[in-house]
């Protein structure tokens, strides 16, 4: 009789044990994270697709719903080096830099001593006088009394680089000139180049023509190009062209200058400063 207390008493202590695993405590391990045999044996309920446009993206560990499509970064357009016409008229606004960094409307000095037609100005003045920081809206460089204006929409360095340019400007050619110094009385085509290229911290040695048919990067920039070759060396600047070569420049003046654009640049390697 005891041992058959005992079994009796075995068999209901096990059905107890069953009633504490019942489905409903297996339900509350599966809220808590935790997993069931019989939860496993159940297929997850199918849920339908999110659409494209309202799909949740997950940032920083939180969940937020977009339907605006990512922003399309538009490229800044090579600058022209070649023009059919030879016309360098502009008649738009010119403003100009101060030294405090203001940006005030370009007033044109009056012409002193023998003018030069095309420049309005003296050649002996505009070598001597330092040349003003001319702007221009827009993304083209425009030729302005002689000078070139740079366009204010070009990065810092395309505009320190027209700058630099026109600091030159009534100086006479000197063969070698600017390769013993980037100062000197005069200079020759590939003197002008790294001239202008120093004035952007581009360059920290002056280079001749055969030296820039390896320097920076290959082809037209977006902004600068260089065109080169062992024998002669020219750059364009955001549309205008910096060349002591009177080639294709109706006024055939001589010296480092601004000049239209080719029609053509045959003969000539391409090179660009990087990232311009």
């Amino acid at each position: 009789m005891r041992a058959l207390r005992a079994t009796l008493c075995g068999l209901t202590f096990l059905a107890t044990l069953a009633g504490l695993t019942s489905p409903a405590l297996a339900g509350a391990k599966g809220v808590s994270g935790g997993t069931s045999a019989g939860a496993a044996a159940v297929p997850p309920a199918t849920t339908p697709a999110t659409p494209a446009e309202t799909t949740p993206a997950v940032t920083g560990g939180s969940t937020t719903t977009s339907s605006t499509p990512a922003p399309v970064t538009k490229k800044t357009p090579h600058a022209p080096v070649t023009a059919r016409t030879s016309s360098v008229l502009y008649k738009g606004p010119v403003y100009e830099k101060t030294e405090t960094g203001a940006v005030v409307p370009y007033v044109v000095p009056p012409p002193v001593g023998q003018t030069n037609g095309e420049t309005g100005g003296s050649i002996a003045d505009l070598a001597a006088a330092t040349k003003p920081e001319l702007l221009v809206p827009g993304s083209s460089a425009r030729y302005v009394n002689g000078l070139a204006a740079a366009p204010m929409s070009a990065p810092l360095a395309v505009q320190e680089i027209v700058w630099a340019g026109n600091q030159l400007i009534g100086l006479p050619y000197i063969y070698g000139g600017g390769h013993a110094s980037f100062v000197s009385p005069g200079y020759d085509c590939s003197g002008t180049v790294s001239f202008a290229l120093h004035g952007a911290s581009l360059l920290s040695t002056p280079m001749d023509s055969s030296e820039f048919e390896s320097w920076g990067g290959h082809g037209i920039g977006r902004w600068v190009t260089i065109f080169t070759n062992p024998e002669h060396a020219y750059m364009t600047v955001a549309g205008l062209r910096l060349d002591t070569s009177s080639a294709d420049d109706p006024t055939n003046e001589q010296g480092p200058r601004w000049r239209p654009l080719r029609p053509a640049n045959a003969g000539f390697m391409m090179r660009h400063p990087t990232g311009l």
